[in-house]
C-alpha cells in the first residue's frame, strides 16, 4: 500500500488540509440523519449500506467492481485525489470505507482519529447543509489481496504464517451468543474485541497500537505474520484491519461476510466453548 498518506489522520492536521490549496475530499460515512446534524465543513455523505452487499443470510460482501466503481463516482473521487473518511460513531464505518478503497486499488486514503467525536469535542467546526458531490468517472483497479474468503481461510487453517483474529465479544467467540445457525469460532482463531483498540477517554480515538501491542503479541498477531480479521459481517473487524494497517502490518486481510458465512454453512469446522453448551 502506499504511504502517500497517513493511514490515520488527526482533527488538526486534517484541518489544516482544508485550509491548503489542494483540500482532501472528506467523506461522511453513515446515515442521513448523522450527516444533516453536523458534520465536517465540506463532507460528502455517502451511506454505509452502499458500501456492502447482502446475500442472505450472509452480510457484509464487497460490491462488485461495476457497483463499486458507481459508487466511488457518485462521492466524486478520483484516482489521484487524497481521501479522508470519517463517522459519527466509533469507527467502523470510517474503516469499511478504507477497506473497500484497497480493494478499489486506491491509495491515497486516510481515516479521521475519533471521527466527528473528536472534531466536536475539540472545537473544530461542522456544517448542516447537504454537500453536493461533483461526480465523476472512478475505474476500480480491483486488489484481493486484502480479502481472505471462506475457501482462502480453509485452505490455510494450519498454516503457522497465519493468524486468524476474531474481535466479536466474548460471548459470540465462545458459542453463548449465536447469530448465525452455529455459534462458537473459526478454528485456531484467537480473539481480542475490537473495543479494546477505542479510547473512550480521547474522543473515540485508536488506542496507540505500543498500548496493545504487548496483547496482540501474546496472540501471536505480530507483523511478521499473515492477520487474517473478522466479525459478524467485517463492520468491526474492519476497525481492526486498519488499526493493523495503520501501525504497519503489511499482510492483513479482512472477510467480508465473516461470521454470517462461516456460520451458516452447514460443513465448516467450527470450535466452541463446551462450558457454552
Amino acid at each position: 500500500m502506499s504511504t502517500e498518506a497517513p493511514l490515520l489522520i488527526e482533527p488538526r492536521e486534517l484541518a489544516q488540509m482544508l485550509r491548503g490549496d489542494e483540500p482532501p475530499l472528506v467523506v461522511h460515512v453513515g446515515n442521513p440523519e448523522s450527516h444533516t446534524h453536523g458534520h465536517v465543513p465540506g463532507a460528502v455523505f455517502l451511506p454505509y449500506e452502499a458500501l456492502t452487499r447482502d446475500e442472505p443470510p450472509v452480510s457484509g460482501l464487497v460490491p462488485d467492481d461495476e457497483t463499486l466503481g458507481q459508487i466511488l463516482s457518485g462521492i466524486g473521487l478520483t484516482p489521484d485525489r487524497h481521501i479522508v473518511a470519517y463517522d459519527a460513531d466509533n469507527g467502523g464505518r470510517a474503516a469499511r470505507l478504507l477497506y473497500t478503497l484497497a480493494i478499489a486499488g486506491h491509495h491515497r486514503m486516510s481515516m479521521l482519529n475519533g471521527g466527528l467525536t473528536a472534531w466536536v469535542n475539540e472545537a473544530y467546526p461542522i456544517e448542516r447543509e447537504l454537500v453536493t458531490a461533483q461526480v465523476s468517472h472512478y475505474r476500480v483497479k480491483r486488489d484481493d489481496s486484502h480479502i481472505a474468503d471462506r475457501d482462502y481461510i480453509l485452505a490455510h487453517l494450519e498454516d503457522p504464517e497465519v493468524v486468524i483474529l476474531d474481535v466479536r465479544s466474548a460471548d459470540e467467540y465462545s458459542g453463548r451468543d449465536l447469530k448465525a445457525k452455529r455459534g462458537g469460532h473459526i478454528p485456531g482463531a484467537v480473539h481480542m474485541e475490537w473495543t479494546r483498540a477505542i479510547d473512550k477517554s480521547r474522543h473515540l480515538r485508536m488506542r496507540p497500537f505500543k498500548e496493545l501491542q504487548a496483547t496482540l503479541a501474546s496472540l501471536g498477531v505480530t507483523p511478521d505474520r499473515e492477520i487474517i480479521v473478522y466479525c459478524q459481517t467485517h463492520h468491526r473487524s474492519a476497525h481492526t484491519w486498519a488499526l493493523l494497517k495503520a501501525s504497519g502490518f503489511e499482510r492483513v486481510r479482512g472477510y467480508p461476510g465473516a461470521w454470517s458465512d462461516w456460520g451458516n454453512q452447514p460443513d465448516t469446522p467450527i470450535e466452541i466453548d463446551e462450558s457454552s453448551r
